[in-house]
């Protein structure tokens, strides 16, 4: 049987996962504007323990969503404004794939 399953990137794959939690969305916000935070940092902001930071921050980094640098021994994050376009131009285009637009393709069905 034949499926039209939407065939995403690995970037866009990643997004979507490190996306996937309302607490990472929630973190992400706290990096709007090019800030950089630390871990003890998003953890006293968002009320979290430094180890359930540590596993979210690692999550978004994997999904291509933050980049991190190290100074010393302490690691630095920001969004990585590069990685989250890459993703949603690879979203769109497999979306469009899959669902153009009515103006593209009218009657498609997919709504």
């Amino acid at each position: 049987m034949a499926t039209n399953a939407i065939e995403l990137s690995t970037e866009a794959r990643g997004f979507l996962k490190a996306l996937a939690s309302e607490t990472r969305q929630q973190i992400m916000e706290l990096f709007a504007g090019g800030v950089e935070l630390t871990v003890n940092e998003v953890a006293e902001r968002m009320s979290l323990a430094q180890s359930a930071t540590s596993t979210h921050l690692a999550t978004l980094r994997e999904g291509g969503v933050l980049a991190s640098r190290r100074e010393w021994k302490t690691v630095y994050y920001r969004a990585d404004g590069t990685r989250i376009r890459k993703a949603l131009l690879d979203l769109h285009a497999s979306l469009n794939a899959c669902c153009p637009p009515e103006e593209e393709a009218p009657g498609c069905g997919c709504d």
